[in-house]
């Protein structure tokens, strides 16, 4: 008999098989707890804060947006904010019960008052009213009532929302509104309704998703890079890290109609070789094994989480064609390179011929411990670039997330001639020294390196060690401040429990300094548009402190970098460039108007309308000014990649972009102006 991964209507649930899964969810507690107390690098006591931090964690993954519960239902649950650690020690796993069957109920409820919704007239006179807080500072429903006008609001913002998104022209939606609406209300209802239904099965079941959330709270409690990982989970952070990939080659999303389609195509990939699947092709049903998954009313997650199951090595794929046609296709996974973990040099000219490298992440070779990954990828390129005579070289780690600390250490030694990068610290309270043991290096010429907020970890663990030996000038916003290493570890070697990302270790500068909580500071500041955003790490519930370490290390950093006039040059023409004035005056606007501000307007056509086009302009104004000003750079290849792209349609095209997407970055051409200053700085001195 097939075994159906997703029931939409469950008729009974036997004693016995809810008694062995919460057994197991009871084995999953204990081991996650267990593994958190050995081998987390600053445990936190099991007491009555615990409880407190993993209630108040567990409730907001299960309600995120205060959409489901009623006021009621938390008064329910406020009998176990001081009693979860009283759960864990007696090994009583019973408290979770309720938490699935309130949530499942709200949801069900949910649907029911959405569903009722295609029968209402929908009232846009303005007698009700919409209310946006910053943050996510709404209240739980008071009653059932608030509960369906939450809903009945929600879906007259949607309607009116997307009738604008289709038609620019307000005019035409306010003379046909009642067609149009009339129309598109059925359609945005039912895939409200399926948005419900992806929920109750996420990660097979309702049971699962509730569990995992509450496993994921007991280890985000302790620090906000630690969590707890499925199998798919895990599978997913290690693709994002390494640079190749055991997989069909397919990319999902979903289209207008909620309809799950193929998004796109690896080149190289087992669905590319294999010639029958298209992009927009609409995927119905994915087999493996006595495994179905029909995607009607499933995540795209649950979708990708699916095909990356590590059980799943050969789906059968049933695809709906353009044309209507109906194709059962079977595919194997194979091993293929992560395309968006690769790098390649390009040459940047502004009156010099200047290296520009993107680093998207310190990816590595996650089947051998000696494997090439970043480092060796980087030296490829910098040998290809050294032939077109560059001057200086920028390292672009804007949004690199972190990755392998050992490719950050190789790639740092590339750059120094040896000695200490940095400090690891366990939690026992050893230390242990990261050296370049190398002597030499692989490039002497200037650096640049840009960073921003959301470059995290191993990228931090770069930016900081070429800053300390006065090897590069740092550039661009501080860095996110997560200075700390993870590992994942199974939460049993015999049963399957699942994994944990675990931080284990927090690394030190050359000097005991910690970037943690307050980011690598750089040595000449841009603006930026995610100013202020407070996305960085102090920001995060239970982030680890910022402290330092007593070091002494024998650390020879070159001679200080006269940086002075070149940060006057950088901020005078900052100040003077109408990019970064647009910059500024958007950041400003979005932090005023729009994300700290509390405000209201009656729900009426030319109201949404009016907040909808306001946020609009926003951005239309910021991408018809931005760029206005001319830049003074322009990039092309290697002559070595241009041989390589030149029998290659795709790879060209994608080229093609990626090219006039350098030549038209701001940051980059104050990069290059940086470079150039101090280039020349270097020559009079």
């Amino acid at each position: 008999m097939i075994k159906r991964l997703f029931v939409f209507t469950l008729c009974f649930l036997s004693l016995q098989a809810y008694s062995q899964d919460d057994t197991l969810f009871c084995k999953q507690v204990s081991a996650l707890q267990t593994l958190i107390k050995d081998s987390h690098y600053s445990p936190k006591p099991v007491n009555d804060s615990l409880s407190k931090g993993v209630y108040h964690l567990f409730l907001s993954g299960l309600d995120n947006y205060n959409r489901f519960f009623l006021e009621s239902d938390i008064e329910t649950f406020k009998e176990d904010v001081l009693k979860i650690d009283d759960y864990i020690a007696t090994n009583d796993c019973s408290f979770i019960d309720k938490y699935i069957t309130i949530l499942q109920k709200r949801i069900e409820d949910s649907k029911q008052y959405v569903e009722a919704l295609n029968n209402e007239n929908f009232d846009y006179t303005g007698k009700d009213t919409l209310y946006f807080k910053p943050g996510n500072s709404s209240g739980y429903f008071k009653n059932i009532d608030s509960a369906k006008r939450y809903w009945s609001k929600r879906m007259r913002y949607q309607i009116v929302e997307k009738l604008i998104e289709e038609d620019s022209v307000f005019d035409n939606v306010k003379r046909n509104f009642k067609s149009l609406e009339a129309t598109l209300k059925p359609k945005l209802i039912q895939n409200q309704i399926c948005e419900l239904d992806e929920i109750l099965h996420k990660n097979g079941n309702i049971d699962t998703y509730v569990k995992e959330l509450f496993l994921n709270a007991l280890v985000a409690y302790q620090d906000p890079n630690s969590s707890f990982f499925n199998d798919s989970d895990k599978v997913l952070f290690e693709t994002s890290v390494s640079n190749n990939q055991l997989t069909f080659g397919i990319t999902t999303a979903k289209n207008n109609e909620g309809e799950i389609i193929i998004a796109y195509i690896t080149p190289g990939s087992a669905a590319f070789k294999d010639g029958n699947f298209e992009e927009n092709d609409v995927l119905k049903t994915l087999t493996s094994g006595d495994e179905i998954l029909e995607t009607y009313c499933v995540s795209n997650e649950d979708i990708t989480a699916f095909t990356n199951d590590e059980k799943h090595n050969t789906i059968t794929f049933k695809i709906k064609k353009q044309n209507g046609s109906i194709h059962n296709i079977e595919l194997t996974k194979t091993v293929t390179k992560v395309e968006e973990n690769t790098v390649r040099g390009y040459v940047v000219e502004n009156g010099s011929n200047f290296g520009y490298i993107e680093i998207p992440g310190f990816y590595t070779d996650l089947d051998s411990p000696n494997g090439l990954g970043l480092a060796n990828d980087v030296a490829k390129e910098l040998y290809k670039l050294e032939k077109e005579d560059i001057k200086g070289l920028i390292l672009d780690l804007r949004f690199n997330g972190g990755g392998s600390m050992k490719e950050a250490a190789d790639l740092s030694g590339m750059f120094i001639n040896r000695g200490p990068l940095s400090v690891l610290k366990y939690n026992n309270g050893d230390t242990f020294t990261i050296k370049d043991a190398n002597r030499g290096s692989l490039f002497n010429k200037p650096i640049i390196v840009l960073i921003n907020n959301y470059s995290a970890s191993a990228s931090e663990f770069f930016a900081a060690a070429l800053q300390d030996y006065n090897r590069a000038i740092i550039v661009g916003s501080p860095s996110h401040g997560k200075s700390s290493a993870q590992v994942i570890l199974p939460l049993s070697e015999t049963n399957d429990l699942g994994f944990c990302k675990l931080t284990v270790e927090k690394f030190y500068r050359v000097n005991g300094k910690s970037h943690q909580s307050i980011g690598v500071i750089p040595d000449i500041k841009f603006p930026s548009i995610y100013d202020n955003l407070k996305t960085s790490e102090q920001y995060e519930r239970f982030a680890l402190k910022n402290d330092s370490i007593e070091v002494s290390l024998r650390h020879i950093p070159l001679r200080p970098i006269a940086l002075k006039s070149i940060k006057t040059n950088s901020e005078n023409r900052i100040a003077n460039d109408d990019n970064f004035k647009t910059i500024k005056l958007t950041n400003e606007r979005l932090l005023n108007d729009f994300i700290n501000k509390t405000y209201q307007y009656p729900i009426t056509i030319d109201g949404i309308y009016t907040d909808i086009e306001n946020y609009n302009n926003l951005w239309n104004e910021f991408y018809s000014n931005i760029n206005k000003a001319p830049l003074s750079i322009s990039a092309r290849n290697t002559l070595s990649t241009a041989e390589v792209i030149e029998y290659n349609t795709d790879d060209a095209k994608a080229n093609a972009i990626i090219l006039d997407n350098i030549a038209n970055d701001i940051y980059i051409d104050e990069a290059c102006s940086i470079l150039l200053d101090y280039i020349n700085s270097k020559t009079t001195n």
